[in-house]
């Protein structure tokens, strides 16, 4: 598993053309992020296909992966950069929610999930 992960990290860096410098810890952590989902999806489908056993397994490695993740945020912490960001950016409606979701990314990395910030983003901008 591990090994399927370093080969998902030098596919990474041809695809990149990055072979000779390798990637930078930010551009890792991407690709281990996308490694984890990949994983979880396999497991929903594993269980929709009533494969427990491979769901499990799935399961097991996408475990293994997330122990080299950085700390997740909490959604509160989430909540709060969103609110910043809105502030920041003077956000007033929908149309506006990249620039709220590139600031609340730059501000926090790959320390919080994409969905979530979508989510909160969409939330905080339908309540303006």
């Amino acid at each position: 598993m591990l090994r399927d992960f370093k080969a998902a990290v030098l596919n990474e860096e041809v695809a990149q053309k990055k072979r000779e410098e390798g990637l930078s810890d930010a551009e890792i952590e991407k690709v281990l992020i996308r490694e984890v989902k990949k994983r979880a999806e396999s497991a929903a489908i594993y269980d929709g296909a009533e494969r427990s056993e491979l769901a499990q397994q799935e399961r097991a490695e996408s475990k293994v992966l997330e122990a080299y993740l950085p700390e997740q945020v909490s959604e509160a912490d989430i909540k709060a950069a969103v609110d910043e960001a809105v502030v920041a950016t003077g956000a007033t409606s929908a149309a506006q929610m990249g620039q709220v979701i590139g600031a609340v990314k730059s501000q926090l990395g790959n320390s919080a999930d994409g969905g979530t910030i979508a989510r909160l983003v969409k939330e905080a901008l339908a309540n303006l």
